[in-house]
């Protein structure tokens, strides 16, 4: 069971581990162990997400979703392949908290004084700078 919030709770059936070659560090070794670890997460099949979450999700992680509607995370950085999984596992709790989240409502405000003045300030300057351009008189 993986713990994404207080609320929600990914169970294991759901989450899929592949291993496959590494290219990352690890010399010969890299030849010859499956240290790379791929997280397949299949969001439209998932009973412990809501609609809401899905939607949610499908919106937020669109560049990470492949067409069967799976989520696909990989980690290779590490020799051990127990390693790269605790990555992966980590990276994916990150990424659903962080899509999971509700955006803050935005509250209007106002322009600041400061700024208005900056502004007025800046369009005189630019008048006085294009009015000095004329003729002369002398």
């Amino acid at each position: 069971m993986i713990s994404i919030t207080s609320v929600l709770s990914i169970p294991d059936n759901e989450i899929n581990f592949i291993t496959s070659r590494s290219s990352g560090p690890g010399g010969q070794h890299v030849n010859t162990t499956s240290s790379r670890v791929t997280l397949i997460f299949d969001l439209q099949d998932s009973a412990c997400l809501s609609e809401t979450q899905k939607q949610r999700l499908i919106l937020r992680l669109a560049n990470r979703i492949n067409s069967k509607g799976q989520l696909l995370i990989s980690c290779d950085e590490h020799r051990s392949q127990h390693r790269n999984k605790e990555e992966v596992i980590e990276r994916f709790r990150q990424l659903l908290a962080e899509a999971l989240r509700e955006p803050k409502k935005r509250r209007p405000t106002n322009v600041p004084s400061a700024s208005k003045r900056k502004r007025l300030d800046g369009k005189k300057k630019r008048s006085d700078t294009k009015k000095n351009r004329g003729k002369v008189d002398f």
